[in-house]
């Protein structure tokens, strides 16, 4: 946890995320009284959001008077505020039986899981091996969301689906914290032209005789988290358990 938040500061940061998360638009002080029970008044949340823009939590569209999280309030959220959703007995079944058939072909199965995954989580899909071959699905998925309305961050981005070398230095090029069965990169960090509206969220996977790879989702920064975390480490799981007997 951050020591330089206070525990009001945290809960208000936690609600402006879950917020924009679920809307997209920057949020005000006003639908933060109305919606989450603060326990105090319009005006200490004004003054909270200001510290926290100050600190660098939070940014102001120049169009807007709400705020919206940066990376850092992001990244902060996925380390210490969220609370991943468990997938249920039932979830894992109906993933496991959407690829299950495919394994015995490796081709076939990351085909399988990457469609199985953009349907699941509603993002674009995307699966690499160290070996070269790339795999992805639910394109649609990322065209009805406001961020990709910018017709320069949709084309960079279905862009990167045909740049092997771009995708293989995100996958493989960069050390990842081994403590850390998912990571989470945004494109701000990464400083590639117009990749600041899109995150990414991948895990690692063993591939038997096809090497390792990588299996991930593409979105907006404000991707629900919670849910896309449990999801990726199933699968990545599950492809590691049936290919290791190859």
């Amino acid at each position: 946890m951050d020591i330089n938040l206070t525990t009001r500061q945290t809960q208000i940061l936690k609600a402006i995320i879950e917020e924009y998360i679920s809307t997209a638009e920057p949020v005000g002080s006003e639908a933060l009284d109305r919606k989450f029970n603060l326990g105090v008044s319009p005006a200490t949340i004004r003054n909270e959001m200001a510290s926290l823009t100050d600190a660098g939590y939070l940014r102001q569209p120049h169009t807007s008077a709400g705020r919206v999280p940066t990376p850092t309030a992001m990244h902060f959220y996925v380390d210490h505020l969220m609370q991943e959703k468990k997938l249920s007995v039932t979830e894992e079944v109906a993933a496991k039986e959407k690829i299950w058939d495919a394994r015995f072909n490796f081709d076939k199965l990351m085909r399988q899981a990457t469609l199985a995954l953009a349907d699941r989580t509603k993002t674009l899909a995307i699966a690499a091996t160290d070996t070269g071959d790339i795999y992805s699905a639910g394109t649609a998925n990322i065209l009805g969301m406001p961020e990709f309305y910018d017709i320069d961050v949709t084309r960079t981005v279905l862009t990167l689906l045909d740049e092997q070398s771009r995708l293989r230095q995100l996958f493989f090029g960069t050390e990842y914290d081994a403590n850390e069965s998912v990571h989470i990169v945004f494109g701000e960090d990464l400083h590639w032209d117009y990749f600041e509206p899109v995150s990414f969220a991948f895990a690692n996977f063993s591939a038997g005789k096809n090497g390792k790879g990588m299996l991930g989702v593409v979105g907006p920064c404000r991707l629900n988290y919670s849910s896309i975390v449990p999801n990726l480490r199933y699968y990545s799981h599950l492809i590691s358990d049936i290919t290791s007997s190859w």
